[in-house]
């Protein structure tokens, strides 16, 4: 059974190298291709407006991002998504929301301490009855 290769350690790739990656519209195509399995080359090409070469060269450039392995079948290369390229931009995607989350969170606090008088002032606390 042969082994699909990747392009090493998550440890290795980076938030920018991914998102460059799929940064070009052939290359997303390709991506969003591979999500029912693997494909070979000219499977790929097949449902889109680029030769077989451009279409290796995109596959070369999401390897090295970490997004895609192959392995060899015959004459032919297998590709498939890699988890490791998926794994990078997913915790890079996650620290937005992290960080956009505090944010929310602080500024709610921020606006509950300055609404606090308004809202005593709006109940009619501490004014006198002008009856």
């Amino acid at each position: 059974m042969q082994t699909y290769q990747s392009p090493g350690e998550i440890g290795r790739l980076t938030p920018d190298v991914v998102l460059d990656a799929l940064g070009d519209p052939t290359r997303r195509a390709i991506f969003r291709a591979l999500r029912g399995g693997p494909l070979a080359v000219g499977r790929i090409a097949r449902d889109l407006p680029v030769s077989r070469p451009a279409v290796s060269q995109h596959l070369r450039v999401l390897k090295a991002a970490g997004l895609v392995a192959d392995r060899a079948e015959g004459t032919r290369r297998l590709y498939r998504i890699d988890p490791a390229g998926l794994t990078v931009l997913r915790r890079e995607l996650e620290s937005y929301w992290d960080d956009v989350l505090g944010a929310f969170a602080d500024e709610a606090e921020r606006a509950a301490r300055h609404a606090e008088p308004d809202r005593h002032t709006a109940l009619g606390v501490g004014q006198e009855d002008e009856r």
